[in-house]
């Protein structure tokens, strides 16, 4: 899928992502920018942003850029860094892959408010079950 609207009309069958705000702003040659606004919903007992929001973005990031061409690669492993909460009202995962290999893949993602905030960082490793 080389169109935005396509790769948007299959993703959306992400129901976990798509349910929790999330959505696909750009896409490229193994890179992706998802996208969502921060609610209520997003928070923890204290108030803060659940943990679990940066993650979820990150890998429904990661997998727009690994699938949007062709589908059949997987997270194999995910290590992420939270570095602040964030200040603004919008969080976006921005997503390069650094290495494409034969059966592996590893991708840098940086999670960020719409202030500049830097909330995250997060690398994947990625398994091409087809390639």
């Amino acid at each position: 899928m080389e169109n935005i609207n396509e790769v948007r009309e299959f993703f959306s069958k992400d129901r976990f992502a798509a349910r929790n705000g999330m959505y696909i702003e750009e896409i490229g040659e193994g890179y992706a920018k998802c996208a969502l606004e921060i609610t209520d919903d997003h928070k923890n007992a204290l108030g803060a942003l659940m943990g679990g929001v940066p993650f979820t973005l990150a890998d429904f990031a990661f997998a727009v850029a690994a699938n949007h061409k062709t589908q059949g690669t997987v997270s194999l492993n995910t290590n992420i860094t939270y570095l602040s909460q964030p200040k603004g009202k919008m969080l976006y995962a921005e997503t390069k892959c650094e290495k494409d290999g034969r059966t592996t893949c590893y991708y840098v993602t940086d999670i960020y408010d719409e202030l500049g905030t830097k909330v995250a960082n997060a690398v994947i490793t990625g398994y091409h079950i087809s390639k």
